[in-house]
């Protein structure tokens, strides 16, 4: 906006200003106290000539007010002059944040068994949903995805681009991978593949899984050695509960009742070997709660920088100064100031 915008003088440009001096504005208080004294000089101070006149030839006329032209430009400049004094700023902060981060591989079990419902409304939904407020928790980590059954596939490769991977894990389903079964040496050996060149400083993965292992071409604990060589923490979490668990729908509609069981000694070895923590979950709120605390555990510490851009805008009201006072003077010489000065 140029310096003869009026747009300078309007309430919405005053309330977005800071102020460097804001003591300064102070002294337009002292402004009214000025008028008044001016006033008392010249109608009690100045010398007066006594002139009688009759009332018919006393005539109050609108031209009158020119006098008090060269006053209003002069209390003007003072106002402008103080403005300047007490700097008018804008200032835009800009916040840069950073973080070392972690590199963090979800590796999640996508076989037939996943689609148990004793989570709502089945394990693999339940898993998918946690994975994805986890991601909304992380900053500036790179997350990768492993998904398996009878094979491992890498869904992602490790990434910043949340909503993009968050997409691949909506779209995950039990027809992704035709090899039935469970695979989790395989997929150990496919996430550690993806990390093994990584320099952060931190390495995790995440296993999910409600099953032994019973395909692929690599033994788990080989695979979690392997990991571990690579300095990669393993969190391994075994989803489901024991005893009767409802599967699909019988005849009738009704859940159909299945027996499920779970050893839960291979995956305590792969958390141990990995240096991780190994937890069991049976429902959706323990599922929930073992991922806030793996997010809890593996937290970077987020630095920031601040960059404030101000732009002072004195120079305006300065300009503005100069011109009523330049005025001020033209006037000043002029029969403006003498008219009805008596």
């Amino acid at each position: 906006m140029p310096w003869y915008s009026l747009e300078w003088f309007s309430s919405t440009t005053f309330k977005n200003f800071t102020w460097e001096n804001p003591l300064v504005l102070y002294a337009l208080l002292a402004i009214p106290i000025f008028i008044i004294l001016r006033w008392v000089i010249r109608h009690y101070l100045n010398q007066k000539l006594p002139v009688a006149l009759t009332k018919s030839q006393i005539k109050s006329d609108l031209t009158n007010l020119v006098r008090f032209i060269p006053d209003i430009l002069f209390i003007a400049f003072i106002a402008l002059i103080i403005l300047a004094l007490a700097r008018p700023q804008k200032t835009n902060e800009k916040v840069e944040q950073w973080t070392e981060g972690i590199d963090i591989m979800l590796v999640v079990d996508i076989s037939q068994s996943m689609q148990i419902e004793d989570f709502k409304p089945n394990r693999l939904e339940a898993a998918k949903n946690v994975a994805e407020d986890f991601i909304d928790g992380r900053f500036q980590d790179r997350i990768g995805m492993v998904i398996f059954s009878g094979d491992a596939y890498s869904l992602s490769p490790l990434t910043t681009d949340y909503d993009l991977l968050k997409s691949y894990i909506e779209d995950i389903n039990f027809d992704m991978i035709e090899n039935r079964g469970t695979a989790i040496g395989s997929a150990l050996a496919v996430a550690t593949n993806r990390m093994r060149e990584s320099d952060s400083k931190s390495k995790v993965v995440i296993l999910l899984s409600d099953g032994d292992n019973t395909a692929g071409n690599i033994d788990p604990l080989t695979a979690a050695k392997l990991a571990a060589a690579y300095d990669i923490k393993i969190y391994s979490i075994a989803i489901g509960k024991e005893g009767k668990v409802p599967f699909g729908k019988d005849f009738f509609g009704r859940p159909r009742m299945i027996e499920n069981t779970m050893d839960e000694t291979t995956l305590r070895e792969i958390a141990k070997i990995g240096e991780g923590q190994f937890y069991r979950v049976s429902d959706n709120e323990a599922l929930q709660q073992v991922f806030d605390l793996i997010d809890k555990y593996e937290k970077a510490e987020i630095k920031e920088s601040r960059y404030k851009d101000t732009t002072d805008f004195y120079r305006n009201y300065l300009i503005w100064a100069i011109c009523f006072f330049l005025l001020w003077l033209l006037l000043k010489s002029t029969f403006i100031s003498n008219v009805l000065q008596d």
